[in-house]
């Protein structure tokens, strides 16, 4: 996403409080027009608290909310320019699927050959022009979905909220799903936010994650900036599987970890600091060296097949009994004989070695 882009939605300085309780604490975003953001973080972060108060069914204590230049900071719901999809779809049971479809447009006494064109574009588009005619209990969990989408588009909103959209779907559907629904808004290239707990539905399906933390936003960027940069060690706990191994910086550029001393990158830090060594199991290379830094003698202490790749538990007096997981492709395995008990060095590239503060996850 270009950083040029126009700004569809500002939020400045929002706070949210229920009670003596604080959900929100100053956040401020700039989601751009076009784009597919996703809100992640575990539960309690806030997250479907954010997306309430941009829909205003919970209006902020304070702060502000601009959509399209226009301030809606404490506008009705009905009076925002947005669809919603909810994670129970919330269908009108007694309507067939051509009725909830048109639910929003017949409020608007728009003309009946007028909605009925539409919800036939609205049906193709979420390919379900032949189950018009049912209604929500003769369909799939799926097709309810994709009706609850089409319903949330009918009337075009400038702003499309999903709030955790396809975590009540199996596994399987839920995969296909994502495919479609980030089709589908990158056809019509509506401003979209989405709620999420699953890493790998925001990976797979934002332009940038928004990743909250106890009512705070801890990192804003795209997919590859958050995995492959956590800001802090929450996100790099969060996102993906990491490495923590308690550390010292030595000098400049050189910490210590355990029976030994890598080079990587201190700035932040100085010589004496406590810190936390943070490295992905993908990023710990057992293949042919082709440098000698950072390179340590491992155990294998566990080996774990996860059918592409095996997870390897590292042992030995180099990590002092931290355990360390790498992952190794089935061919290096099978290539130089690795099992439980195999002795092998293994490097630790100064590129992928990120540091933290302590950290107390």
């Amino acid at each position: 996403m270009d950083s040029a882009a126009k700004s569809y939605l500002k939020i400045e300085n929002l706070v949210k409080k229920f009670g003596d309780f604080t959900a929100l604490r100053d956040i401020s975003l700039d989601v751009h027009e076009g784009e597919f953001v996703c809100f992640l973080g575990p539960s309690g972060c806030g997250k479907t608290t954010l997306l309430r108060a941009i829909a205003g069914l919970d209006i902020q204590t304070h702060g502000r909310i601009e959509q399209d230049g226009k301030d809606i900071s404490t506008l009705p719901p009905a009076e925002r320019d947005f669809g919603i999809v909810f994670q129970s779809y919330a269908l009108f049971p007694n309507l067939s699927v051509e009725r909830n479809i048109a639910y929003g447009l017949e409020n608007r006494k728009l003309p009946r050959l007028e909605i009925e064109t539409r919800v036939g574009e609205l049906l193709d588009l979420v390919s379900l022009r032949d189950q018009g005619k049912k209604y929500p209990a003769q369909l799939s969990g799926g097709q309810q979905q994709r009706v609850a989408l089409a319903r949330a588009m009918a009337t075009s909103p400038g702003l499309l909220l999903l709030d955790e959209p396809l975590s009540a779907l199996d596994a399987r559907v839920r995969v296909h799903l994502r495919g479609e629904i980030k089709d589908l808004q990158r056809r019509l290239g509506v401003t979209t936010i989405m709620v999420t707990h699953d890493q790998e539905e925001a990976l797979t399906m934002a332009d940038r994650i928004v990743v909250m933390n106890h009512g705070v936003i801890d990192q804003v960027g795209t997919p590859q900036e958050i995995y492959g940069a956590p800001a802090t060690s929450f996100v790099a706990d969060f996102i993906g599987s990491m490495n923590f191994i308690p550390g010292l910086v030595a000098e400049k550029n050189r910490v210590k970890v355990g029976g030994f001393a890598l080079d990587c990158d201190t700035r932040g830090f100085s010589d004496g600091d406590a810190i936390t060594v943070a490295i992905r199991p993908e990023d710990i290379n057992a293949q042919d060296m082709e440098h000698d830094d950072n390179v340590v003698d491992a155990e294998i202490v566990h080996l774990q097949f996860l059918g592409s790749f095996y997870r390897a538990e590292l042992g030995g007096t180099a990590f002092s009994g931290h355990e360390v997981e790498a992952n190794f492709s089935v061919n290096l395995v099978r290539r130089k004989n690795i099992d439980i008990g195999s002795k092998l060095p293994i490097r630790l590239p100064s590129r992928h070695i990120q540091l933290y503060p302590p950290f107390e996850g």
